[in-house]
């Protein structure tokens, strides 16, 4: 029941996100050619789904690596041509510091506003942590690895190119404040989206240059293509290795691979048609990491107490679960419905100073304020918390309530769990007193095992006892059936089915 609950939240998830994931390079490729924006999406979500049901997981790894190059030239032109064209670098950060866009040490410890060094330090470790410790888009590509060492150094490269990305776009944004600084097109109302803020500055800037428009519009899809076919093809995999083959676990192969093509293609007709709904979520970024954060939460509480927590039953984890879905759901809706308040998400000044209309000479002025819409008590307060909170509200809430119920209904018995399942984090901070750490293992015979948790191999250490050797020798011969495929040159587990159904 826990597996099957986990299942529904992560399809509920990684289909919204993906709707969003389609969505943004759509408004891309519309500012840029005028090609209809549903046409976009409709495009993308065909494309996606025609070479991830045909290909599999091998054609989606390959293309990220190739689409992963593509993005990294986009950005790299990108901020050439706009740095020579803004007066250098020394001028574009001159700038970003007097619009104070370089004020990254701001410690107020208020989780309503947006951006602070501790909302993005704390929240975002909760936010990556559920994308990178639980998320099957991610733990399908690693167990896809030869083996153990290959899926640590695959993951490091993973984090030199998060970087590489992460410090293009940042530079990006302060070349293009640098060159809209006196006259925002998003407050003048050129653009209809702060998303469309990018490609309106790629046709600004390479107005002269014909083609070169196309390589940021083949940027702007490379990262949705990599992203939306990972995420259809992992759709289809825990779909039919959760769902599908619990209720039929007789399928012969040649069927196995159809039902896993025909929910290739169901979830691309279903992601497709989420971008209507990601239409009405505002900002892309914001509202990507929202869903990862109210879904990937409660999944991040829900493993952790599966791994740090013996004491927890299997009523905790569902009762947690839910706890935590709906603690990260009714503030990310909330949110949604109610935005923060212009006091808390603190938006820095947009000046419009040299802006003129189209037809007119004359400089844009602000329209007159409107009166605020009455909003519920909890709007500037629950509602109002940073968006980068949502995982760890989920996070903790699944984590507290799934102990409390555990202990109501009779905690888990150590003695019934094998040591290798459960990380003794507690030996981290009660390293002063063997009593303590003792009792804090629940049970669990960590103390009879000496475990290798990055090798996943349990050890016996060897006592006087003859009980102690039969022990060793039954848990050497459980291990052997449980833990196949390990090879003892490289310490690490060999994938004995590399190559994947989908």
């Amino acid at each position: 029941m826990v597996r099957l609950a986990a299942t529904l939240i992560y399809i509920l998830q990684t289909i919204l996100y993906t709707g969003i994931v389609v969505y943004a390079p759509s408004l891309a490729l519309n500012q840029v050619t005028g090609f209809d924006l549903w046409g976009s999406v409709v495009a993308t979500g065909i494309v996606c789904t025609f070479y991830c049901t045909l290909g599999g997981l091998k054609a989606v790894v390959w293309t990220d690596a190739f689409q992963m190059i593509v993005m990294v030239v986009g950005f790299v032109t990108v901020l050439v041509r706009g740095t020579t064209l803004n007066g250098g670098s020394t001028k574009i950060w001159e700038d970003a510091y007097e619009g104070s866009r370089l004020n990254i040490f701001d410690f107020d410890v208020d989780p309503l506003r947006r951006h602070t060094f501790w909302t993005i330090v704390i929240g975002g470790t909760f936010t990556w942590l559920g994308l990178y410790g639980v998320n099957q888009s991610t733990i399908q590509r690693c167990i896809s690895c030869k083996s153990e060492k290959h899926a640590k150094l695959a993951l490091y490269l993973n984090l030199l190119g998060l970087w590489t990305v992460l410090v293009c776009a940042v530079f990006c944004g302060l070349v293009m404040y640098s060159h809209y600084k006196s006259c925002d097109p998003w407050t003048a109302e050129f653009i209809s989206a702060p998303d469309q803020l990018m490609p309106y500055f790629v046709m600004d800037i390479f107005s002269s240059m014909p083609g070169v428009p196309g390589l940021f519009v083949a940027c702007a899809f490379s990262g949705t293509l990599s992203t939306v076919a990972a995420s259809i093809n992992a759709l289809a995999t825990v779909t039919f290795e959760d769902l599908v083959k619990k209720g039929f676990p007789n399928l012969s192969e040649k069927m196995s691979t159809w039902i896993s093509k025909g929910l290739c293609i169901l979830y691309g007709v279903l992601c497709t048609s989420m971008a209507a709904a990601a239409s009405l979520l505002g900002g892309v970024v914001q509202a990507s990491l929202s869903i990862h954060g109210m879904c990937g939460g409660p999944m991040l509480g829900l493993f952790t107490l599966g791994i740090v927590f013996p004491c927890a039953n299997w009523k905790g984890a569902i009762g947690g679960l839910l706890a935590g879905i709906t603690l990260a759901f009714w503030a990310g809706t909330g949110s949604f419905i109610y935005p923060a308040p212009p006091i808390k998400s603190i938006p820095l000044q947009l000046s419009t100073f040299n802006c003129t209309l189209a037809n007119s000479t004359e400089a844009l002025t602000t329209a007159a304020p409107t009166a605020a819409p009455e909003r519920p008590l909890l709007a500037d307060t629950w509602y109002s918390l940073s968006y980068l909170y949502f995982s760890a509200v989920g996070c903790l809430g699944c984590a507290i309530t799934g102990l409390l119920i555990s202990f109501i209904t009779g905690p888990s018995k150590g003695e019934n769990i094998p040591p290798v399942l459960i990380k003794p984090v507690c030996n981290l901070f009660c390293f002063w007193s063997e009593r303590l750490k003792t009792s804090l293992w629940c049970g669990v015979r960590h103390d009879s095992q000496e475990v290798d948790f990055e090798k996943n191999l349990p050890k016996v250490v060897a006592n006087k006892t003859g009980t102690d050797d039969t022990f060793k020798n039954n848990t050497n011969k459980e291990n052997k059936c449980q833990f196949p495929g390990y090879n003892p040159e490289e310490n690490s587990y060999t994938n004995m089915s590399r190559e994947s159904r989908l």
